[in-house]
């Protein structure tokens, strides 16, 4: 039995950064040795054990054949006969197939030390093309190591089109998927996720809304960079730069799908993109089985980014009406991640990155306006019911008020 670290950790160890996940393979052993030193079997697809005492994972050395479509379309053959290197042509990257032992000895077959130092993303065998997950997998990597300047090879660019146009993408799951789109967009470049995956088609398929901005022309006196889809990816490496959570990211990613509706005889301009943006938005929210507090948020922030943008110009009225529709009252963080990802939306411009956004904090004085109106004294004059409801609204719109004057002062 021989033990040897294999993966992320070994990559990540020879590219001098932090690792945080550890991945054994065991080569020449059965499960009943396993079971017999203790380790906990878990996985019922291939034979993975837990550690006794550190409850790490350790997998068994297995080789695997394409049976079916998909991301689980494999069989897996796992026996004390399989090599180190036969366990090692199955992974998808060669930066991800070095496995190394006890004293550090390293084990390379495939090349992936010289493509640490090239910062190349390739494939280690033919056998990619059978996997469809591995498009997003490697998209997701682009984007993790492109601050360290890595890229995908051209030839797995390739096998990546290749995959894309073959309806293989349509095979996974929307929980495999989102799993890696997620992580992707917490990425420390997001964007570039999107840039692999629709310089390989496969956006095409799996976000046409998105691929659908490409090319699409907003008006220069707003948008320097004109281009729509340009505009995504410049909101996203902003929010990425100022360290936003998932739910603003994916609400980045989503807030100008309208714009990909609007016919080319009515370009640069794009009226009411806002709410022609809401069904595709929810599409692409259900497509992907994202949580509810990323589709709620990416919905809201689609239907009112712009009126975040107008914050200083809007009656009170409208104010207090878009707070309503943010329930600041009860939900106050969600109110704040809306105006997290407008101010996203204003620095994803080409040019105007460092440019103030007083609209945050006018929002935010006037969320504060209306949550501070008192609904005690209005109960001790007797409102209740529907007749309270309007009597607070009142009260609050007063307040709104008076916090416009006062800001304009």
């Amino acid at each position: 039995m021989r033990i040897y670290k294999v993966g992320g950790a070994v990559r990540d160890r020879l590219l001098g950064i932090p690792v945080t996940d550890i991945d054994r393979v065991v080569v020449g052993a059965t499960t009943e040795q396993m079971l017999a030193k203790g380790f906990r079997p878990v996985g019922a697809d291939f034979p993975v054990f837990l550690h006794p005492k550190t409850g790490e994972e350790y997998a068994l050395a297995r080789t695997e054949r394409k049976s079916g479509r998909g991301y689980g379309g494999f069989t897996f053959h796992a026996s004390p006969e399989v090599t180190l290197e036969e366990d090692l042509i199955r992974r998808d990257l060669t930066i991800n197939a070095i496995a190394e032992d006890d004293q550090q000895n390293l084990t390379d077959p495939y090349h992936g030390q010289r493509d640490l130092e090239a910062r190349i993303l390739r494939h280690v065998s033919p056998a990619f093309a059978e996997d469809p997950l591995r498009v997003l997998r490697v998209a997701r990597f682009a984007a993790r190591y492109a601050g360290l300047g890595f890229t995908v090879a051209p030839e797995t660019l390739e096998l990546m089109r290749q995959l894309s146009e073959s309806g293989e993408l349509q095979a996974l799951t929307a929980e495999r998927s989102w799993k890696e789109i997620s992580r992707a967009l917490m990425e420390d470049q997001p964007q570039v996720f999107i840039e692999v995956l629709r310089a390989c088609g496969a956006l095409k398929e799996l976000m046409p809304e998105v691929d659908a901005l490409f090319g699409v022309p907003q008006p220069e006196a707003h948008h320097p960079e004109i281009d729509t889809g340009e505009h995504t990816l410049s909101v996203l490496e902003q929010a990425a730069k100022h360290k936003q959570p998932l739910t603003v990211r994916w609400a980045c990613l989503l807030h100008d799908l309208g714009k990909g509706l609007t016919p080319e005889d009515e370009w640069p301009r794009h009226i009411a993109h806002e709410f022609k943006g809401l069904k595709l938005i929810k599409a692409v929210n259900e497509r992907f089985k994202a949580p509810r507090d990323c589709q709620e948020l990416a919905v809201l922030v689609g239907e009112y980014h712009t009126h975040g943008h107008r914050a200083l110009e809007l009656k009170p009225s409208t104010l207090l009406e878009l707070l309503q529709s943010f329930d600041v009252y009860r939900r106050p963080q969600r109110f704040e991640e809306f105006i997290s990802a407008c101010e996203m939306d204003a620095r994803g411009r080409k040019g105007l990155e460092e440019r103030s956004y007083p609209q945050a904090d006018y929002l935010r004085g006037a969320a504060k306006a209306a949550r501070g109106v008192a609904v005690q004294p209005l109960l001790e004059k007797g409102f209740k019911g529907p007749e309270l409801g309007e009597a607070i609204k009142r009260e609050r719109l007063k307040a709104l008020k008076t916090y416009k004057e006062t800001a304009s002062a």
